[in-house]
């Protein structure tokens, strides 16, 4: 089975932020490339990824990801 793709609002926490997806990057140790792969939904994050997301942000992982607690809960009551 396939990961369904997460929805993230790291695109808009980084423009709040004046970041470019390098700063990014630098910020939380990866490659850019995978910065645009995050906002654009193509790569799911590790929770230590998300958890320096946060970090850098001073957001909850629940900001970043607002959808992804809706998504397990409703899965497992089986909907």
């Amino acid at each position: 089975m396939a990961n369904p793709q997460l929805f993230n609002t790291i695109k808009v926490y980084r423009a709040q932020h004046n970041m470019s997806q390098s700063d990014l990057a630098k910020a939380i140790g990866v490659r850019r490339e995978t910065v645009g792969s995050l906002e654009n939904g193509k790569y799911n994050p590790s929770l230590l990824l998300v958890i320096a997301m946060a970090n850098v942000f001073h957001v909850t992982v629940e900001d970043l990801f607002p959808h992804a607690l809706t998504g397990v809960e409703e899965s497992k009551q089986g909907k």
